[in-house]
């Protein structure tokens, strides 16, 4: 990967990971449906602002619906979940949680399409990212026993 690559990554890694940070900072204060309806809000606005900058104009009318539905799936829900998830965990243990989604995205690809099977390398790759999360899940709770001794 070229240097650029690399930055890119860490930063989409701290903006990604930075969330669960700053939902669990914002549970100190604010309802969970109101955080969750100020980051849509928010990246709305700035993804609209993209759209102008670029001289793109907006979808037609027709592909709203699809638009509503993937949003709410993609975005309302999660967040939702996970906003309301953070305020019994904390943001650090929602995060190593959320690294399973692609695990669990291509568990459930191979069970419902034809065209995504679940290959050795696949099924290596899926083992290796469980036990990553297995791992991290039992250091944090080693750890926090630890402190109680």
């Amino acid at each position: 990967m070229k240097a650029v690559d690399w930055i890119l990554l860490w930063t989409l890694s701290l903006l990604w990971g930075g969330s669960f940070l700053f939902n669990e900072l914002a549970l100190a204060g604010l309802p969970a449906v109101s955080i969750v309806w100020g980051r849509v809000a928010l990246a709305a606005m700035v993804l609209g602002l993209v759209v102008r900058a670029s001289g793109q104009g907006m979808p037609g009318r027709g592909v709203w619906p699809a638009l509503a539905v993937m949003g709410v799936l993609n975005n309302l829900v999660p967040f939702t979940l996970f906003v309301l998830a953070q305020g019994q965990i904390t943001g650090a243990l929602a995060s190593v949680l959320n690294a399973t989604t692609p695990l669990f995205t291509v568990l459930v690809a191979h069970l419902s399409t034809l065209d995504e099977r679940l290959t050795p390398a696949k099924a290596a790759g899926v083992g290796l990212g469980f036990a990553g999360v297995v791992a991290m899940v039992a250091a944090r709770t080693w750890a926090a026993s630890c402190r109680r001794c």
